[in-house]
């Protein structure tokens, strides 16, 4: 098999007029019988594949049938689908129609499906009928029964709309790698979600800086465990089709369910966010004499902090290298963990930023900072979105230089790496002295009575705010305290006056349906 990525070549030298449907066309032609998706069933007789060459042809007929229900170049059609090899195909088709497309979480419901409709105007919606007891359709049909110009709805789960496209007069494909052509929704840690304007070229930067970091090849075997509706759904569609290698598909991750799937077809490369990570260190732990997964040679993922003992767990107890990143809907790829770097680098760091990625420390006046000192973290380059669908987010979110206000905080090393300290909202200010949240967290996960753990400010009187510690714990645990904790903390040499001054223990922390996102505003709101 070719190394692709260099025949392809670096994501700037694809330049700005670069499609998703360009990267289509060429790995179809370079590596046409190569297998490109891998359709994980529960036996192993019910699996499907399907090849680059056979992923072109069945999206072109795809976008001839979408050309003859009426959707043209610039149409808004949103699709709320599991991952499955339908919906690459769907979002392939689309892609040649150069169409817009608005991808939904599957496990959205009537108040999230109904803004996104109302605020994207869809004229199509996709759906897959009835999809793990929930009737997407009759969803569908009942939102756009209250509007006054409903979309069209239609299933995409086995069948899609497909015609011969000799017989259908189709559109040239898109040339113009930088029109808005993706409309993602932000979900996992506000209350209200936020229009996010991508292009195919912000996708296809992330995605290729992202293959680039993880040192991907064309003999790996990848794994799509989160829902590909996700922003990271296009971005590991770009390195498939980049590097020229297979990723298995899974409609529906769970522990140990799944794991049959990853051994079968030799998985190499796994992960997706930190919860990711736990899920599989926890299946490893019931039988750690024998490897969870045999092929695997690396985790990978990000969306959500790590830990950095989580780190030498990974490593330790599942026998491959860990590498954990950056990113966010607004900019899918921020900074990578190298699988070369250091153990220190990959514990304690988010990697390093690709080279067209500006990285602007600064503080509450917008001054740039210098080197190791923590502020707010700013960010330009070719894979941050293209703003918001409110032109007065926009606005809001970007500064005079151009730079995306991502509300994190965090710090550059002399090496080029950065490093997260928490998000604005998690700094706690308890009578006047800020406290980061992410520092008592990470010293909070190493207690062995702790699965997992997230640190709040709740609003008080006298202090302004005090420190709340709310805790997961593992299965057969000693209950906590605070006492105990606060013990434990100390031995640890936290400042006095970061320790917790409440504990919380629950049977799981509120968490996204996407990455497993702990929703750090539902903790609020329940124990203000």
């Amino acid at each position: 098999m070719t190394d692709t990525a260099q025949e392809f070549g670096t994501a700037h030298e694809l330049g700005t007029s670069a499609t998703l449907w360009e990267l289509v066309e060429r790995r179809a032609a370079l590596t046409p019988d190569a297998p490109a998706l891998l359709q994980a069933a529960a036996s192993a007789r019910d699996d499907r594949r399907m090849t680059f060459r056979a992923l072109r042809a069945r999206a072109e007929r795809t976008a001839a049938g979408l050309y003859g229900m009426g959707v043209r170049p610039g149409t808004r059609v949103a699709w709320q689908l599991p991952t499955r090899i339908e919906t690459v195909v769907l979002t392939m088709a689309l892609a040649r129609l150069g169409a817009v497309q608005t991808p939904l979480i599957p496990f959205y419901r009537d108040r999230e499906v109904d803004f996104a409709l109302r605020a994207s105007g869809a004229r199509f919606l996709a759906v897959p009928g009835r999809w793990r007891g929930f009737d997407h359709t009759a969803m569908a049909h009942r939102l756009a029964a209250r509007l006054s110009d409903p979309p069209l709805v239609f299933e995409a789960y086995d069948t899609l709309p497909e015609a011969d496209p000799d017989a259908v007069p189709l559109p040239p494909p898109p040339t113009d790698g930088t029109a808005v052509r993706w409309i993602y929704w932000t979900s996992g840690t506000t209350s209200e979600p936020k229009g996010v304007l991508h292009t195919d070229r912000s996708l296809i930067a992330a995605g290729a800086c992202l293959g680039h970091a993880l040192r991907l090849r064309p003999d790996d075997i990848g794994s799509m465990a989160f829902p590909y509706a996700h922003v990271a759904g296009p971005d590991y569609t770009v390195m498939l089709l980049l590097y020229g290698f297979p990723a298995v598909l899974l409609e529906h991750f769970a522990l140990p369910a799944s794991l049959a799937a990853y051994r079968r077809h030799k998985v190499t490369v796994a992960g997706g966010s930190t919860a990711f990570y736990s899920m599989f260190l926890a299946e490893q732990r019931k039988d750690p004499g024998h490897k969870l997964i045999p092929t695997l040679r690396l985790l990978a993922g990000g969306g959500a902090p790590k830990p950095p003992e989580l780190y030498y767990e990974v490593v330790r107890e599942l026998g491959c290298q860990l590498t954990h990143g950056y990113g966010m809907t607004e900019v899918p790829m921020i900074t990578m963990g190298a699988p070369d770097d250091t153990p220190h680098h990959l514990a304690t760091t988010e990697g390093r930023p690709p080279t067209d990625m500006e990285i602007r420390i600064v503080d509450r006046d917008g001054k740039s900072l210098p080197l190791g000192t923590d502020g707010d973290v700013r960010l330009r380059g070719e894979a941050v979105c293209a703003g918001y669908l409110d032109e007065a987010q926009t606005r809001e979110a970007f500064d005079a230089d151009g730079f995306l206000i991502t509300g994190d905080l965090g710090h550059l090393t002399e090496e080029g790496y950065l490093v997260l300290t928490g998000r604005s909202k998690d700094v706690i200010i308890r009578k006047g002295e800020n406290i980061s949240a992410k520092e008592v967290e990470q010293l909070l996960y190493e207690h062995p009575d702790v699965g997992d753990v997230a640190v709040i400010g709740l609003p008080d009187a006298v202090r302004g705010e005090l420190v709340c510690a709310v805790v997961e714990q593992p299965a057969g645990a000693e209950p906590l305290t605070l006492e105990a904790a606060i013990a434990y903390l100390r031995t640890q040499g936290l400042s006095v006056h970061k320790l917790p001054e409440r504990l919380e223990v629950v049977d799981a922390l509120p968490r996204n349906d996407t990455l497993r996102k702990v929703l750090k505003y539902k903790l609020r709101e329940r124990f203000a």
